[in-house]
């Protein structure tokens, strides 16, 4: 690779600003952060000043994408498609946080990454176990169950919890809140489950991996507990990670996940599948 990696962020909230700051302090010697857009202009101007280089602001899209070689989505489930399109067309790689968004067109940007020679990068992000997957897919999987537990307040504004009235606030035990596939939790929880999304990805699909998703009261982190049976046995992990400072709906971990990825793209010895 000649020169630093030029890299662009779209969304300024609290994972793309986490990143941003990782990038400057972490990547200097192999990347150059170059651009930061958000759909909230104020997010973009905030975040640059923060960074005293009112030069990363970038007021677009595309030019945000031909600015560099590498874009990382850090919106919103429902911006994360258009994104990745656009920036997959352009022949530049990619990697997505907000996986629950292309769950349905995976497959398409596989496709088109191939034709334009660009690369799709998707973080394990809050989970573990991805390795173990990764290798059980090449084999036979029977069943795969993602059970996530969360405080109620991580689900503060979800339109499915609003339609179906459950009373987050007055919660006073670990409570069922959806239970069902994949597909129908990303639907539902779009910003809150993209673990489920990376698994399904990695795995058997939406439609055949199962997911319970827990209100907790009496926890201050969120848990993951990731079930496989396969032909080569059974796997089962569990983290229970820190929330994030800034964003009570997302893990820390998440956030690290993309950096570790970031350290895969630059390092000569790659671990793991």
């Amino acid at each position: 690779m000649s020169g630093l990696l030029k890299i662009g962020i779209v969304g300024c909230g609290a994972i793309g600003s986490s990143l941003a700051e990782r990038i400057l302090s972490d990547f200097r010697k192999e990347a150059e952060l170059v651009g930061l857009y958000d759909i909230q202009i104020q997010n973009v101007y905030k975040l640059a000043n923060r960074f005293n280089n009112m030069k990363l602001v970038v007021l677009n899209l595309d030019d945000l994408i031909n600015k560099s070689d590498l874009v990382i989505e850090a919106t919103k489930a429902e911006s994360s498609l258009e994104i990745a399109k656009k920036t997959l067309s352009l022949s530049r790689d990619i990697m997505i946080m907000s996986v629950g968004g292309i769950i349905e067109h995976y497959l398409e940007l596989e496709a088109l990454a191939k034709e334009k020679k660009a690369h799709i990068y998707i973080p394990s992000g809050a989970i573990c176990g991805i390795d173990g997957l990764k290798a059980t897919a090449c084999g036979r999987i029977d069943s795969i169950t993602l059970i996530t537990k969360k405080p109620p307040s991580s689900f503060l504004g979800v339109p499915y919890v609003i339609k179906r009235k459950i009373r987050l606030d007055s919660l006073t035990e670990p409570t069922v809140i959806f239970e069902g596939d994949a597909f129908s939790a990303i639907r539902a929880f779009p910003q809150n489950i993209n673990v489920c999304a990376t698994l399904s990805i990695a795995g058997i699909g939406p439609y055949k991996t199962k997911v319970k998703i827990i209100a907790d009261p009496t926890l201050k982190h969120n848990i993951h507990q990731i079930e496989i049976e396969s032909d080569t046995g059974k796997i089962i992990t569990y983290s229970e990670n820190v929330i994030h400072p800034d964003n009570p709906k997302t893990s820390y971990l998440a956030v690290l996940s993309a950096v570790a990825t970031l350290k895969g793209v630059f390092t000569a010895i790659k671990i793991g599948t």
